[in-house]
């Protein structure tokens, strides 16, 4: 009998724009925490509903996310403290993903528009719009390499790529 080991995980990837110029590009590799995973799993192959809707959102503080990482812990002041009023944009920003038959999925850049300086550490995927929102299901969440200094107008876009695979 064979076993197989499937593994599902990704790269949050950041284009940081100043005044029109692209002024740095980093990519930062996720956790896909338990509440991702289980939710991966129940809406695969069980009676789950699948979510039609996920948003990428940014957060404030020098936190590293771990397994046990719910909405409630990264989402609004939690331990990620998220960034709500530091750029334009109503909501958190939507993911629109590519169809993928490769296992790899990607969506279009999302843009965050900073009206105020901010330090940016990190980023994660959500089933949740409003921004500060701590329900919904945190599927995905990662720490830059290091901090992000955000000034007045500077843009961020956001990529992620999730990908699933027999290890």
């Amino acid at each position: 009998m064979n076993n197989s080991n499937i593994g599902m995980g990704g790269y949050f990837k950041y284009e940081h724009i100043r005044n029109g110029e692209v002024i740095d590009t980093w990519a930062s590799k996720n956790i896909v925490v338990d509440q991702g995973l289980v939710y991966a799993l129940n809406s695969a192959v069980s009676n789950v509903a699948q979510v039609s809707n996920w948003y990428l959102a940014l957060y404030k503080n020098n936190y590293t996310p771990i397994a046990t990482d719910t909405a409630a812990d990264i989402g609004g002041a939690g331990k990620g403290d998220e960034a709500t009023v530091e750029y334009d944009e109503g909501t958190r920003g939507a993911y629109a993903p590519t169809t993928t038959n490769a296992k790899v999925v990607i969506n279009t850049p999302v843009a965050f528009t900073f009206n105020t300086a901010v330090d940016i550490y990190g980023g994660f995927m959500i089933s949740e719009s409003a921004k500060g929102g701590v329900t919904g299901t945190l599927l995905a969440a990662s720490k830059f390499p290091s901090v992000k200094q955000m000034g007045i107008s500077d843009i961020l876009n956001v990529t992620y790529e999730l990908t699933i695979a027999d290890l």
